[in-house]
């Protein structure tokens, strides 16, 4: 049987999700962000893969001022993103699907989405980045470090972990530079990207 939940079934569990979200406006993620988002320009254009309800990643690049662009594949988040920042595009989409807002970006995030996608599909969106990013564009990731496969803590659907090693070589193969990595408080870990 083919899923069709693009959304790796966070459209279903969407209200506790978003009810998590808005409980921690500093929730994990943020600081990094922020710290990140400092290598930026001043007003910089930052497509935020699966963006959820904007909590508090998107929210944490507004408040920064700059011009964020979100598209994530549930409905219910999008719904609760356009509630929050109703002047922010935001696509309902998958990010397989998106176009993207047929633009580039002078950076990318896609804070715990790449594990959620198939293997296939993960190589696929690194280029999709590459593609929307001008030479010397950002783009920051979460994934494990380590090749592994686990149930999500939400949706109990498989998430999928390249590894360090992978990640790198697709990111060089798109003409995309590994910057840096980090392990952050929760055992999150960030790769920090650049185009050549």
């Amino acid at each position: 049987m083919v899923n069709t939940d693009k959304s790796n079934g966070y459209e279903e569990i969407a209200p506790i999700y978003i009810a998590g979200r808005w409980q921690n406006h500093t929730g994990v993620g943020a600081s990094e962000v922020a710290d990140w988002s400092r290598s930026l320009p001043h007003g910089a254009t930052v497509l935020d893969l699966g963006c959820g309800p904007g909590v508090p990643i998107s929210e944490t690049l507004i408040e920064r001022g700059f011009n964020v662009f979100g598209v994530d594949a549930s409905a219910r988040m999008v719904a609760a993103f356009k509630a929050s920042f109703a002047t922010v595009p935001v696509e309902c989409a998958a990010v397989e699907d998106s176009n993207f807002f047929g633009r580039e970006f002078d950076a990318v995030v896609a804070w715990g989405l790449f594990f959620l996608l198939a293997a296939e599909t993960q190589h696929k969106l690194i280029a999709k980045v590459a593609a929307v990013l001008p030479r010397g564009g950002r783009f920051l990731f979460t994934a494990p470090s380590e090749i592994c496969t686990w149930a999500d803590g939400m949706t109990d659907q498989t998430s999928v972990s390249l590894g360090h090693q992978a990640y790198q070589a697709t990111l060089e193969s798109q003409g995309l530079s590994l910057a840096g990595t980090c392990r952050s408080v929760g055992d999150n870990y960030y790769y920090f990207a650049i185009r050549t």
